[in-house]
């Protein structure tokens, strides 16, 4: 199939309504309860651990700011359309929320962590009065591979070995050098570039409803400069996904979080230079493809940081494009965050990510100013590349291989405080 940036939307630029993990926990659990008959009796899951980390103390929309990963659970098992999925929480009622809480107050709800899956696993059981059900969703936040009713096997999408992902856009853009990604992100349709815009003015909106949420002196200093006012915006409207607020996003990649990172400075900074508004969705669409390859390089969750070692390096990228750069500067830009912001781990999905994406947006703006400049990190440095594209395969091997230990000692952690919290 013809890799058009039109696919690349439809992939990877969906709308979302609150984090995207919690989302998907409940869209499998709405699933599996659709094919067990009578009143929810039990739900049990099995998920792998960044989808537990990332559930652990997010905010879930229209809930009264519940948080977890039960809440998502018992939510979802309730809900009384699938089909929504990651929309799915827009369902939420007074009546759901009321028997979810008495679900979780019974020990209904039991979740387990399959330590050995590397990749994204969310497998939902629901004991019915009359009946069971079962849904799997493997690799990508919607993609259900398995669905049962009463042991017997409705769909069965599963391909060979469970952990290994089935080729995807992900995979093609990771394969392009920069002067193709370029291409790609300029020859948008006029329906591309309206489909971008919505995205923007989705994460504009929850950006500038998130300053409500800060102190009067946080917004005061925002004010004074450009960059500032950026990077402060884009915290605000991570701060209220994650707390939970009844905002939909335009995620980018299986993450709103990063969908906010590249569309809110791309389109503010674009309008700070005056720039022509064909040449800001041009930026922004490489921005977004480069995310998704960069995505690829770390898996759909990552030991690191997402929205810095991805979403940050796809901005980066934009702004370069944007004020003029080539395939040239646009590696030196990756090489620049690659030997800057690696390492930020990721510790879940919660407000602190607010503070995680500042830095990332910050970071992306003095990486292409330097690159713009000529200025790179040299290969000599650390994991840094000879090139943009060996630089983000050097942190997709770090990621994926090298910080295995660090994930595993943040699952404990995390799962050490809510059995305290019992």
């Amino acid at each position: 199939m013809t890799l058009t940036f039109s696919r690349f939307l439809d992939a990877e630029w969906q709308p979302a309504l609150g984090c995207t993990e919690p989302a998907s926990i409940a869209y499998a659990a709405a699933s599996a309860a659709a094919r067990a008959a009578g009143s929810v009796r039990r739900i049990h899951l099995t998920c792998d651990p960044r989808i537990y980390k990332n559930c652990y103390a997010v905010g879930i929309p229209h809930s009264g700011h519940k948080v977890g990963i039960r809440w998502a659970l018992a939510i979802g098992a309730l809900l009384p359309d699938p089909e929504a999925r990651l929309e799915c929480f827009k369902q939420i009622d007074a009546d759901i929320l009321s028997r979810a809480g008495e679900l979780i107050e019974a020990g209904a709800l039991s979740v387990s962590v399959d330590a050995s899956r590397t990749g994204l696993l969310v497998d939902c059981a629901v004991e019915g009065a009359d009946g069971a059900g079962r849904a799997v969703i493997q690799h990508d936040h919607t993609r259900v591979v398995r669905l049962e009713r009463d042991g017997q096997v409705e769909l069965d999408a599963s391909e060979g070995d469970g952990d290994s992902a089935p080729p995807s856009i992900r995979s093609e853009l990771a394969g392009l050098p920069f002067e193709d990604l370029v291409a790609l992100s300029r020859d948008l349709t006029d329906g591309d570039r309206v489909r971008l815009g919505r995205g923007v003015r989705l994460n504009l909106a929850i950006a500038r409803h998130g300053l409500s949420l800060f102190p009067e002196r946080f917004v005061e200093m925002a004010e004074r400069e450009p960059l500032t006012r950026i990077s402060r915006l884009v915290c605000a409207g991570v701060y209220a996904r994650m707390w939970g607020e009844d905002f939909r996003v335009m995620s980018l990649a299986g993450s709103g979080n990063k969908g906010i990172v590249c569309a809110v400075p791309m389109s503010q900074w674009g309008l700070e230079l005056g720039a022509d508004q064909r040449r800001i969705d041009e930026a922004l669409a490489l921005a977004c493809v480069v995310t998704s390859a960069t995505t690829f390089h770390l898996g759909p969750l990552s030991a690191v940081c997402g929205c810095s070692n991805a979403a940050g390096i796809g901005l980066a990228a934009g702004l370069v494009h944007l004020e003029g750069g080539g395939p040239r500067e646009i590696s030196l830009a990756i090489n620049n965050m690659v030997g800057n912001v690696t390492g930020m781990v990721c510790d879940g999905a919660k407000i602190g990510c607010a503070l995680k994406t500042m830095t990332s947006v910050d970071a992306a703006f003095r990486a292409a100013s330097l690159a713009l400049s000529g200025i790179g990190i040299p290969v000599t440095d650390g994991i840094v590349g000879e090139t943009g594209m060996a630089s983000l395969s050097n942190l997709g091997r770090l990621a994926t291989r090298g910080m295995v230990s660090v994930d595993a000692e943040i699952l404990e952690i995390m799962q050490e405080k809510l059995r305290g919290s019992r």
